[in-house]
């Protein structure tokens, strides 16, 4: 299969001032601050520190957004809350991870078609379908909606940075394992990651994103 590049401009501001971090490949990636020791980058961000070599950063842009200051609001009996809407909190984590929001929407139709009760043959669960061990991994319980969609987003996201932009390598990761990936330097010979990278590219595009080159 040809190799696909997809060059993500991401463009959800983040809730605070910091700065965007542009990779060679065109990604911008938000964080608060950065620093540059012995040729890696460290972005830092509210969940965490990520690391890359600094050939692979080609500048930083300010980003000077501060949120104005919430009114006071008096206190009052809440009524129940709604059951959760996965398009809302797939939206909402888009943001917060700084990925386009039609990206993260077609992974999760293409992994359970939205379903916050989602379960595979292999226990995969949720919207984004971790599974337990990855979910532990990221501090997560799969079986709550809200941090399901988060810690698929942020695991999204740290593939996206592993492999500078690539979504085909990315995408075959969240769905193989970096492992195989790693194994294979792109993605595996498998009949159901190739499946699956397409059907999640083709869904992204119909959405409304970026045309991928080959």
């Amino acid at each position: 299969m040809t190799k696909l590049f997809l060059s993500l401009a991401l463009v959800a501001a983040p809730l605070f001032a910091g700065e965007y971090a542009i990779l060679s490949t065109g990604f911008r990636l938000p964080a608060e601050r950065h620093e540059v020791s012995g040729g890696v980058v460290r972005l830092f961000w509210k969940d965490g520190v990520t690391e890359f070599p600094a050939a692979a950063v080609s500048g930083f842009e300010i980003d000077d957004y501060m949120p104005p200051p919430a009114a006071p609001v008096p206190r009052k009996v809440e009524a129940p809350r709604p059951p959760a809407d996965p398009l809302t909190l797939l939206q909402e984590a888009a943001q917060r991870t700084g990925l386009p929001a039609a990206l993260v929407e077609s992974v999760a139709r293409v992994e359970s078609g939205l379903r916050l009760g989602a379960v595979s043959s292999k226990g995969a669960l949720g919207v984004m379908q971790l599974m337990p061990a990855t979910a532990k991994a990221l501090d997560a319980d799969p079986r709550d909606p809200a941090q399901n969609i988060d810690a698929g987003a942020r695991l999204l996201r740290e593939l996206l940075i592993k492999y500078d932009g690539d979504v085909v390598k990315a995408l075959s990761a969240y769905n193989a394992g970096a492992g195989a990936v790693d194994r294979y330097h792109g993605m595996p010979p498998y009949a159901e990651t190739r499946n699956y990278v397409d059907k999640v590219i083709r869904t992204y595009v119909k959405a409304g994103g970026k045309q991928i080159s080959q």
